[in-house]
């Protein structure tokens, strides 16, 4: 079934199945109760009834929804006022019923209503081609302290290409949303299909807080599955819990999943190169090393395909043939996939194509097994030992294989046969993401500052792209703001430009080795005023770089939510040298530590001499892991003793004379 632009909306009566409300069984819903009377006092908005039902039929799956609200803000009145909906190919929408209820009379505002049909075309110059289309809807007269009242439905009629949202079912119901209260909340999820549809229950409440068991049921066809909440505020505490929510899937399981995803992908996996690329396959065969070819193939599919994002093709997951992608140098994430893993199947390489969601790849583990879990391809690839991933669909990253930037996921699926949902193995990097060696020296009261900083793997592809796309200027401003925190100026300085602190800045790429991934950047800078007086006039010299704390870790509060784990490995080589005399037994001055926990390493070494100061910071995390809760308060505990002055140096400025002599011997 085709929809054409004309039939893409109608007003028209509420389907049987929806069981819809007369105006006068409506009416009795909008009654201002002592509930809804002490929610608005407290200046909650407030929905008289939200019904909202999901029906799925074998063709289509319709989404009703039937509410009634205040327009007690200007921010909902003009909200209300004109919104937007956008159609996927071949959805539609129904209008059934457009009101409101004002002064104890029902107004029908459907006359009133303008509907005008618009091209969704926003991110087309980013590679994304969509056939959807923008509905902009505008209601007139609409007054502050109206009773607006909807009742639509969108309806989306699978094609053919969309064989896997017609074979499997998939839809999350997310607990509403605490900004609302309700007088009346129901959702129902209506299943009409041969299938059978299982549904499983997260993170749900009793009346005390504490956490519910996981609920799991199912549905055969003509089943539903409902909630009816009266005067309901969502008591979720969104800061420390996950929104309880409920997944609905066809009943399925990960192995079978696999079986009937591979064959859609078999053919193309099977193509060779060498039959409809030789031009490629002989600048291959020229090349001295494996590595070397690696590195060609990834970034020859990343930077010469285009990356062409059809969003009604990924609803099917049939993938374009490998001899397209590469003959029209253009395809989707599946396409770049395949054509990519084609071509390392040419060097011998073992690579698989695998499934990932970066967006839900936390909420993965939770919900039903279900193809449509995921919404991105992307290819791993083994090689010496060592799994590596890779997103064909990225631009302008370079090195070696092992030195190419580090993915941020945890779950994925590979279409390969007889599979299942599997985590991917922690990462740990063989080299150090950021090494950066400081040096302040000061003379006769003033000082110097030099920056050299190595960066590697994601970092390094970052600085290259920074570096580009930043004038000069920013750049310089954005490294002084750094020093100007790291050197505690902060605090005794405010308000005084950067430029006035850091003067005859400079800074620039002194080495970019792509092949290695390695980017060098070297700052410089004069110092007319390189130490810290604090306010009884003592001086410092201070560098403590706060990138090393992990504040996130250490201000983490959640009662349901597992930490995601990943970091890059850092090391710091800072020193700090005077012609004055320094405190070499002030404890801070002094301190060391050696963290080795199952997450991290971290230690700090010291070389202290009566004129200078030096620190060698080693930060090493196992990346791209999840901490249970039941192990983050240990973890939690080492990094602050991380932030407790071990993350660089200071040192204390002797100050010359009786008094200086006084203070150091009674300290």
């Amino acid at each position: 079934m085709e929809i054409e632009n004309k039939e893409l909306y109608r007003f028209v009566a509420a389907p049987e199945w929806a069981q819809s409300l007369t105006d006068e069984e409506m009416i009795k819903l909008l009654v201002d109760s002592d509930f809804a009377r002490e929610v608005t006092e407290e200046g909650r908005d407030y929905c008289y009834f939200l019904h909202k039902y999901i029906k799925v039929d074998n063709d289509r799956t319709s989404e009703y929804a039937f509410m009634a609200y205040t327009l007690t803000q200007p921010e909902n009145l003009e909200r209300a006022s004109m919104y937007d909906m956008v159609l996927e190919e071949n959805e539609f929408y129904e209008v059934n019923r457009i009101a409101v209820y004002r002064n104890g009379q029902l107004i029908d505002k459907t006359s009133d209503t303008t509907v005008k049909v618009l091209d969704n075309e926003s991110e087309s110059n980013r590679g994304v081609i969509s056939s959807s289309k923008k509905l902009n809807l505008s209601i007139k007269d609409l007054h502050l302290g109206d009773i607006l009242i909807l009742e639509d439905i969108k309806v989306k009629v699978f094609t053919e290409k969309e064989f896997l949202r017609r074979d499997f079912v998939k839809h999350i119901l997310i607990s509403p949303d605490v900004y609302w209260a309700y007088g009346k909340y129901h959702y129902k999820f209506i299943n009409d299909r041969d299938k059978p549809v299982a549904y499983k229950k997260f993170f749900y409440r009793d009346a005390q807080g504490k956490l519910l068991p996981e609920v799991k049921g199912h549905l055969d066809k003509g089943q539903s599955f409902e909630i009816l909440e009266y005067d309901f505020i969502n008591p979720v505490d969104p800061n420390r819990e996950i929104f309880p929510f409920i997944d609905f899937a066809t009943e399925a399981n990960w192995y079978d999943l696999s079986n009937y995803i591979y064959p859609l992908y078999k053919e193309a996996f099977e193509a060779k190169l060498e039959d409809f690329a030789p031009d490629f396959t002989q600048k291959l065969d020229a090349m001295n090393s494996l590595d070397e070819k690696i590195e060609y193939v990834i970034e020859y599919v990343q930077n010469n395909i285009y990356y062409l994002y059809n969003a009604d093709e990924m609803n099917g997951h049939k993938p374009q043939e490998p001899h397209l992608t590469y003959q029209n140098k253009q395809g989707d994430c599946k396409a770049k996939s395949v054509l990519m893993k084609v071509m390392l199947a040419y060097l011998g390489v073992e690579a698989d194509v695998v499934l990932v969601n970066y967006n839900s790849d936390f909420y993965l583990k939770y919900y039903l097994p279900s193809l449509l879990s995921f919404n991105h391809v992307i290819v791993k690839i083994k090689y010496n030992g060592e799994e590596y991933f890779v997103d064909a669909t990225d631009r302008n990253r370079f090195g070696r294989l092992e030195k190419r930037a580090v993915l941020s996921f945890c779950h994925y699926m590979e279409i390969a046969p007889d599979n299942i949902l599997k985590i991917r193995k922690p990462t740990h990097f063989p080299d150090y993401c950021i090494d950066e060696k400081v040096r302040v020296e000061v003379k006769e009261n003033k000082g110097t500052i030099v920056l050299e900083t190595t960066y590697r793997f994601n970092r390094a592809d970052g600085i290259r792209s920074y570096f580009k796309s930043t004038s000069k200027k920013e750049i310089l401003d954005s490294w002084s703001n750094a020093l100007y925190y790291n050197l505690n100026y902060c605090n005794d300085r405010k308000g005084k430009d950067l430029r006035d602190i850091f003067k005859d800045a400079k800074i620039e790429i002194t080495k970019d080795d792509k092949v290695e991934n390695e980017v060098v950047t070297r700052y410089e800078a004069r110092l007319d005023e390189p130490y810290f007086t604090d306010q009884q006039g003592k001086r410092f010299l201070i560098y403590f770089d706060g990138s090393v704390v992990k504040n996130n870790v250490r201000e983490f509060q959640h009662s349901d939510s597992s930490f995601w784990h990943s970091f890059d490995s850092e090391r710091y080589d800072i020193e700090l040298l005077t012609d004055e005399n320094i405190d070499t037994k002030e404890k801070y001055t002094v301190q060391e530590c050696d963290i080795n926990n199952l997450y991290f390493k971290h230690k700090t070494e010291k070389f202290i001499t009566k004129h200078s100061g030096k620190v060698v910071v080693e930060y090493d995390p196992l990346t791209n892991i999840e901490v249970p809760l039941d192990q983050f308060e240990a973890l939690r505990e080492d990094y602050h003793i991380v932030a407790d002055s071990n993350y660089g140096i200071g040192i204390d400025i002797v100050e010359k004379g009786i008094g200086g002599w006084l203070k150091r011997i009674f300290k």
